[in-house]
């Protein structure tokens, strides 16, 4: 299965549409899920960076407080080409906060400073908001209010997105070639991106399979629930008896598995399509075995939350929040082809 290469929800994308014509068009901005402190050793900065990375931005950072960049933290990576607001922190235990004019720098502006007692950790935050304009849709308005509508209602498949795998998807055939030994990866930021696109690949296979069958949403026998804003998982084992009504009404979700060792926590038929998906990418599935990875779940529902949608002429402006993880161009592929 081509990693690029996913089916569709509702009937396909509308038509063409322009994305990330400039980075006013696509703006993330970070939901922490709480207020710092006001106190501790460690500064919290809220930065608008527009078209850099934000590991570059950690190291500017680092360079002008005067600290080495592993005292520079975020909660994860956000678009490049793009207007982005994120937190960052510093630790500065007994040193005072820097100011706006000792961190600015060509596209990155200090927009708070604040003080908490604990650092910013890879996926402490609670999700993003977006804010996103489609330039010259090819589709009436009319055509995408009721697409929008549907999305809303409805959810779409919580694919890992084109990001994830690398220029044309050719990120999961280097994994491939690492897991068989004809590559040497040692670069760990590299080998994790490896890692991290056949995981990704290997859930959005299982995911792909329930869409094309039409039970995607339909609760099956064996399946391992997770709810839409954490990573707790109830299991087989622990079921109440009204799981079926609440991923009706969105309070739980089914799950797909994250590869990695151990025994699968599905059973039945769920069990069954998800031994079939890892046969299906044995070389995959062994390679990610073998590195230690354990066994997790991931949500195959994303609902955008708070979705609101704006015709402007042939532009349509959309505003939604999705958990952290999430992809926005999961949501946006359901509408249009960008």
């Amino acid at each position: 299965m081509n990693p690029l290469d996913l089916p569709h929800l509702h009937g396909g994308p509308l038509g063409p549409a322009r994305l990330k014509s400039e980075p006013a068009d696509f703006v993330v901005e970070e939901v922490l899920g709480f207020e710092p402190s006001g106190e501790g050793e460690h500064c919290f900065l809220w930065v608008e960076k527009i078209g850099r990375n934000s590991n570059d931005v950690a190291g500017v950072l680092a360079e002008r407080a005067g600290v080495r960049k592993r005292l520079v933290s975020h909660c994860g990576q956000k678009d490049l080409h793009a207007t982005t607001r994120q937190w960052f922190s510093i630790h500065l235990p007994g040193q005072a906060s820097p100011s706006p004019d000792q961190l600015e720098v060509e596209g990155v502006r200090i927009l708070r400073i604040d003080r908490n007692t604990r650092k910013l950790r890879r996926g402490s935050h609670r999700g993003n908001r977006f804010a996103i304009r489609l330039r010259d849709c090819d589709f009436s308005p009319e055509a995408a209010a009721g697409r929008w509508r549907e999305i809303s209602e409805r959810g779409v498949p919580n694919y890992f997105g084109s990001q994830r795998f690398g220029r044309g998807g050719g990120n999961v055939g280097q994994a491939l070639r690492m897991f068989a030994g004809e590559i040497e990866v040692r670069d760990r930021l590299l080998r994790g991106m490896l890692l991290s696109s056949a995981r990704s690949h290997l859930f959005n296979a299982c995911v792909a399979g329930r869409v094309k069958r039409g039970d995607w949403d339909r609760v099956l026998d064996g399946e391992v629930f997770g709810f839409p804003d954490n990573r707790s998982l109830i299991l087989p084992a622990n079921l109440r008896g009204d799981e079926e009504e609440r991923v009706a009404n969105g309070l739980l979700e089914i799950t797909a598995p994250l590869w990695g060792q151990g025994e699968l926590p599905s059973r039945g038929s769920v069990r069954e399509i998800e031994e079939e998906v890892s046969a299906a990418h044995r070389e995959l599935a062994i390679g990610l075995e073998r590195t230690g990875l354990r066994q997790e779940r991931r949500t195959i529902r994303l609902r955008p939350l708070d979705p609101e949608m704006e015709s402007d002429g042939s532009d349509a402006m959309l505003r939604f929040e999705l958990p952290k993880g999430a992809y926005a161009t999961a949501v946006i592929r359901e509408l249009a082809a960008c």
